[in-house]
């Protein structure tokens, strides 16, 4: 464990170490710490990442910084954003702190211009967002507010908003997602748990489309239960 102390000087497999090390802390520390994407970072998070990402950083770039102190110094800093996080919850002053409201920068086709400095975002930016939202024109924005997490949430007005199947009293069939259960002959055991089947069931699917689980490249399941299994010509 030399590589673990500080050293005058390190040899490559000993960098190597220190890196393999390093990157398997910081995904248990991720997964401890809950994952969110860099578009929901939020205050605190963004704080935490920045500061591991520079502890970690030394040790990896530094031979005569040793890791314990690093690593000692990153754990504290989580425990402290899940303590953090956790009286948020309880705490309505620190969860308006850590977690602000959403600032209003359109309401009813108006741009809220006051509100564009708070958030410090420029005109520009904000009909960037509503490109993406495909909004040809602000007027018919009933609301469009700026999150916390950094993304402008836009609601249009009501005679804009798309028709859907209830609002002509349609008949629908029932939500047909599909997952897939088994790919390179691999089953998804935990899918297959929530469905309430077991493995039998399973391949008594597969031999309707005179297969074995082993070859199956791709297979999907829908709600319904419906088996579906593709060959190598339908995924190429």
């Amino acid at each position: 464990m030399d590589f673990f102390q500080s050293n005058e000087s390190l040899t490559v497999l000993e960098w190597i170490l220190r890196a393999l090390l390093s990157f398997a802390f910081l995904l248990v520390v991720t997964k401890f710490m809950g994952q969110r994407s860099i578009s929901q970072l939020r205050l605190l998070d963004f704080i935490i990442a920045l500061v591991l990402g520079n502890i970690i950083a030394h040790p990896l770039s530094d031979e005569k910084v040793g890791m314990k102190g690093s690593f000692v110094t990153a754990l504290v800093l989580t425990m402290l954003y899940v303590s953090a996080t956790w009286l948020s919850l309880k705490w309505p002053k620190l969860k308006r702190f850590l977690h602000p409201k959403p600032i209003t920068l359109i309401h009813k086709g108006r741009i809220q211009y006051d509100q564009l400095t708070k958030a410090r975002i420029s005109i520009e930016y904000l009909f960037s967002e509503l490109r993406k939202e495909k909004v040809e024109d602000i007027q018919k924005v009933a609301l469009a507010l700026w999150e916390p997490g950094g993304i402008v949430s836009v609601f249009m007005d009501t005679p804009h908003q798309p028709v859907t199947p209830s609002d002509l009293n349609l008949r629908t069939e029932p939500l047909t997602l599909t997952r897939p259960i088994i790919v390179e002959g691999n089953v998804d055991m935990t899918l297959l748990k929530e469905m309430g089947k077991d493995v039998e069931w399973l391949q008594d699917q597969i031999r309707l489309s005179n297969s074995n689980i082993r070859d199956v490249i791709l297979a999907t399941v829908s709600y319904g239960g419906h088996v579906k299994v593709f060959s190598g010509k339908q995924l190429g």
